[in-house]
């Protein structure tokens, strides 16, 4: 037998009405039935009822459209019902006949409740310290506005500089909807490694991100930044020097001190070719190395940095070929080290070389080898400083042997990677503050 409500849909279904057996506590049960004589009484049922075994109820008479098990069919329907309460605006009643009634489905008292709010409060509390420390442990602009951050991280002064060099590289690096890190956290993480030298698995952890990721970004990202930040290595106009050449050069050399040349080394791997092995063995280091020539104005910046030069090559070879002499106007002063046997070179060019005077096949210095000694100790300091800030600063020149396959020249290109990764840290360190005093300028 079925209800008597009118067949209008087709897709109308039909369920047997025999009640079902559902673990239930005493007071819940009571409840169940209550409401279950209640929905039956509003059914138009004839021969027999629900007490038969082929009683069906069309669909119609569910809320959900069909038969659920009772204690879910419980739950559905006090959701819908306390949707319905609140659109109607009988809350109270609700709560009166469903909620609050001696069948309440909970065991809970006022005080519980209470209890719960307030953990629930130290929970949403405990929640937002977390998300705040995970934000500071996170790379992003707003993260790095703190300077002292910012120094550490990137050795640059301050985070507006910071932010001027990103928005100069920034239309180059690309990104897509799959990437994992967006541009800024590339960018960073690139200034990291030249920074601090992180190894590649301690990027990949503090990123999230595997190692393959880290050494994919690190490959692009070199090339944007050398190709944007060279221009920052510059080699300055005579007049231009001369209106800003400190006092301690003025006065020892006059106006005429143009550029202090010097030349660091940096360790590599040992390579497998013989040639190269014998071609970067550095007598002096006892170890595999690559030589870089610099040119370092008298203001403190970096003005000339050459290409990579096997460890063994001398420093007048790489004088004599670099192409740094072309630069040089006649009568200017050029200031190096002693041992820097380039004099010849350098007057081919119209300009003189002043460095230290020697004591080797002599009893003593002369009066005037002793005043020009003193004279070029005293300017040696800045220099020493100039070259030594760049490498600590920049530790990937210094803390560990460069990988090999950083100094090989690719097909497609005509820098190795070594010779881009020394621009950008001197362009970089000519963003910093001069070492030079600005009370000797």
């Amino acid at each position: 037998m079925v209800c008597s409500t009118v067949l209008i849909r087709t897709n109308k279904r039909f369920f047997s009405c025999l009640e079902r057996s559902v673990p239930q506590r005493a007071s819940l049960k009571k409840c169940t039935q209550r409401r279950r004589k209640r929905w039956i009484s509003n059914l138009r049922l004839t021969s027999g009822g629900t007490k038969r075994d082929n009683a069906r109820v069309c669909s119609d008479n569910f809320l959900t459209g069909k038969n659920l098990p009772s204690l879910k069919n419980l739950i559905i329907v006090n959701l819908i019902l306390l949707q319905k309460a609140l659109s109607a605006n009988v809350v109270s009643n609700y709560h009166n006949d469903w909620m609050f009634a001696d069948e309440c489905q909970t065991d809970l008292t006022m005080v519980d409740l209470t209890r719960l709010e307030d953990a629930v409060k130290d929970y949403t509390s405990d929640i937002c310290g977390l998300r705040e420390k995970l934000q500071n442990t996170k790379f992003t602009q707003e993260t790095f506005q703190d300077n002292e951050k910012t120094k550490f991280y990137t050795g640059l002064p301050n985070f507006l500089v910071l932010m001027q060099i990103f928005q100069l590289c920034e239309q180059f690096i690309t990104v897509s909807s799959i990437s994992a890190l967006s541009k800024f956290e590339q960018f960073i993480m690139v200034l990291m490694h030249l920074r601090l030298n992180l190894q590649f698995q301690d990027l990949a952890y503090r990123f999230n991100v595997s190692t393959s990721t880290v050494s994919r970004i690190w490959l692009k990202m070199i090339p944007v930044l050398h190709e944007r930040l060279e221009f920052l290595i510059e080699w300055p106009e005579r007049e231009v020097t001369l209106s800003t050449m400190p006092m301690s050069f003025r006065k020892a050399f006059g106006s005429k001190a143009a550029v202090i040349l010097d030349c660091f080394e940096v360790f590599i791997e040992r390579p497998y070719n013989f040639l190269a092995r014998e071609q970067t063995w550095s007598k002096y280091n006892r170890h595999n190395t690559i030589k870089f020539l610099t040119g370092i104005s008298p203001q403190g910046y970096v003005t000339y940095i050459s290409s990579a030069w096997g460890g063994r090559t001398s420093d007048k070879q790489i004088t004599e070929e670099c192409g740094i002499l072309n630069k040089l106007l006649p009568g200017d002063i050029v200031l190096a080290d002693r041992g820097f046997t380039a004099e010849d070179c350098v007057e081919f060019f119209c300009a003189s070389l002043k460095t230290p005077a020697f004591t080797e096949g002599k009893k003593q210095l002369s009066a005037y080898e002793v005043e020009q000694t003193r004279k070029l100790a005293g300017i040696r300091f800045h220099v020493e400083r100039v070259i030594g800030l760049v490498r600590r600063k920049y530790q990937i020149l210094q803390s560990r042997t460069m990988p090999i396959g950083h100094v090989a020249v690719k097909s497609t290109d005509s820098l190795a990677l070594v010779d881009k990764i020394a621009v950008i840290c001197c362009a970089l360190f000519n963003l910093s503050e001069s070492v030079v005093p600005l009370e000797s300028c």
